[in-house]
């Protein structure tokens, strides 16, 4: 059974493999050394007891000791100030805003424009059985994800990581979002090798061990998915 480092109970992650709002939370946690038993998440078939839990539907779902929490957001944000070591979030105001700059973009700007077109037409409509990927979701996706490529690459000219010198909650928004598209080989890592140089470091990080395990039904990760040498 895994336990809570601090209290000894019984922590849950109720999660999907592919949301990438579930493996920024896996990631925290894990970089944080909290143990939590993943529990996989069919969320769009609205279980009762799912909803209970968190009524908006969404995943993830933290079931830390006897608190229950929702929204990746908020539960990071948590872990950071209940767990403070090691630190994803910067100490002084200026990084600290530029983090959540960056983790908004991803969850918000990024997600939009490219997760949700291209695993959102290329797996969920596989998998929520709701017919054929659409072909001009998938175009745009594909066309989208080159511009944010380019940009952070152009953020990492002057930085060692995506918010500053330090790797931080950012990084992990990032390559949570990354590592899903990775997972259906729509990321060309050739585009940037600074951007590569960037999802190689994180990539081999204890705390991404568990993701690179992942494994969904229909769908065969491409050989690099899980070399840290890719």
């Amino acid at each position: 059974m895994q336990t809570d480092r601090a209290s000894g109970s019984t922590n849950i992650l109720y999660h999907y493999p592919l949301s990438p709002f579930s493996r920024k939370v896996r990631l925290s946690l894990a970089e944080k050394k909290i143990e939590v038993k993943l529990v996989e998440e069919r969320y769009w078939e609205q279980d009762p007891d799912f909803l209970r839990r968190n009524p908006a539907g969404k995943v993830p779902v933290l079931k830390l000791g006897n608190r229950t929490m929702a929204d990746s957001g908020a539960i990071c944000e948590y872990l950071e100030e209940a767990y403070p070591t090691p630190s994803l979030m910067p100490r002084d105001a200026e990084t600290r805003y530029e983090v959540r700059r960056i983790v908004s973009w991803f969850d918000d700007k990024f997600h939009a424009e490219v997760t949700s077109k291209l695993i959102g037409e290329r797996v969920f409509r596989k998998v929520m059985g709701s017919g054929y990927p659409d072909s001009a979701n998938v175009k745009a996706g594909a066309k989208a994800i080159k511009f944010h490529l380019d940009y952070m690459s152009w953020l990492l000219e002057s930085r060692r990581w995506l918010a500053g010198n330090d790797m931080s909650l950012a990084d992990f928004a990032a390559a949570a979002h990354l590592s899903c598209l990775d997972y259906i080989s729509d990321v060309d890592w050739n585009r940037s090798e600074s951007v590569k140089d960037w999802y190689a470091k994180i990539k081999s990080r204890p705390a991404f061990r568990s993701l690179l395990a992942d494994q969904v039904p229909g769908f065969i990760p491409p050989a690099h998915y899980a070399d840290l040498d890719f």
